[in-house]
């Protein structure tokens, strides 16, 4: 089993966590942006500091076994909160472990529901639809994802 650790993002050197969000593999499952240069993360890194300050919210990096994985969190939604799962490709088999910690903090902090969007890059994941209570295609920033409701409550947790 693998050591998965949540940092803060304070705690993380910019540069190490550049490497990671600039991977193409990644970056294939994410709206389009520019890579991240030394200035760019830092106002990013900045953005995801005052979202983990939000009532409701929960941001931080990922470390497994003491190498930088990536980033997830429960952040603000057009439509309420959702959960982010942003991690390098030689940890996507880490994703289902995060997942049940993420759905642990939504109950900590008094979530009924969070939605999960995943980009039409992705495969409908059926594992996750059984879990979801709701599963349907949403258009956001110009593109189609597929939008997973999950219900917060102690059975799931």
């Amino acid at each position: 089993m693998r050591n998965i650790e949540y940092l803060n993002f304070k705690r993380v050197d910019p540069n190490g966590l550049i490497a990671v969000v600039n991977e193409d593999s990644l970056r294939a499952h994410l709206i389009h942006h520019p890579y991240f240069d030394v200035t760019s993360i830092q106002a990013w890194i900045e953005d995801k500091i005052k979202t983990d300050a939000m009532r409701g919210c929960r941001v931080r990096v990922v470390s497994i076994d003491g190498a930088l994985a990536g980033w997830c969190g429960i952040q603000p939604d057009d439509n309420g909160f959702e959960i982010a799962i942003v991690i390098s490709q030689k940890f996507w088999g880490s994703g289902i472990t995060i997942f049940k910690t993420l759905m642990c903090w939504a109950h900590e902090l008094g979530h009924k529901e969070v939605l999960f969007h995943l980009l039409d890059s992705r495969r409908e994941y059926k594992a996750l639809a059984k879990m979801a209570t709701k599963v349907h295609h949403t258009h956001l920033l110009g593109r189609c994802f597929t939008t997973y409701h999950f219900s917060v409550n102690q059975q799931n947790v």
